[in-house]
């Protein structure tokens, strides 16, 4: 598992901002979504007032049919969103809403948040080609597509935040996989509790 700082994490968005799937990567970034959660997600699925996306389709990994649920029980989940997030996902909105009605009747809504100009599903083999490309542009380290997830988790995880809320956000079975996943990051953590805890006894 190789992971990205927080400066290569702002150093690829920066390049990648005016790609047609920033919105893919942006969301793998700040949700922690697997690639076929983004794929498939609805704006039906996203809350803008309430701020949280639910799981409850994905696209298979060839990218022909769209699955109704989860990986398993535990994905089917809601993630509460940043505020930039929401303001990503408002500009995403009127894009889309842009392109629906310059193609007109021939524009396939399929109600897709991440979706081609057409309004059909990106080729998940296309983002990963996409994805390698501006790794290069911004001259950040060559990670796969997944390792956004574990960056969103390992970002997390060094700003102390709890396992088991990260473990909801990811989706997984239980806290046990996310900590047999992220022991990597538990060491530092340590250290920190060890510097909290001289700030608490005096």
């Amino acid at each position: 598992m190789t992971v990205w700082n927080e400066e290569e994490v702002n150093k690829f968005l920066k390049v990648g901002k005016e790609d047609s799937a920033y919105i893919v990567f942006y969301l793998a970034l700040t949700t922690g979504m697997r690639q076929g959660e983004i794929l498939g997600l609805r704006w039906k699925d996203v809350d803008l007032d309430k701020v949280l996306i639910s799981i409850k389709q994905t696209l298979s990994h060839d990218g022909k049919i769209f699955i109704s649920g989860a990986k398993t029980k535990s994905s089917l989940r809601t993630i509460n969103l940043s505020d930039l997030t929401i303001k990503a996902l408002k500009a995403r909105k009127l894009i889309v809403s842009k392109e629906k009605l310059s193609l007109g009747p021939i524009y396939e809504d399929f109600d897709l948040v991440a979706c081609t100009q057409h309004g059909t599903s990106f080729n998940p083999a296309n983002v990963r080609r996409t994805f390698k490309k501006l790794i290069k542009l911004a001259d950040v380290s060559d990670i796969r597509f997944h390792d956004l997830r574990h960056t969103h988790a390992t970002l997390l995880l060094s700003k102390g935040i709890n396992v088991k809320v990260i473990s909801e956000r990811l989706g997984h079975s239980n806290i046990k996989v996310t900590l047999d996943t992220y022991s990597h990051v538990l060491p530092t953590m340590q250290e920190e509790v060890a510097r909290k805890l001289d700030e608490i006894i005096k």
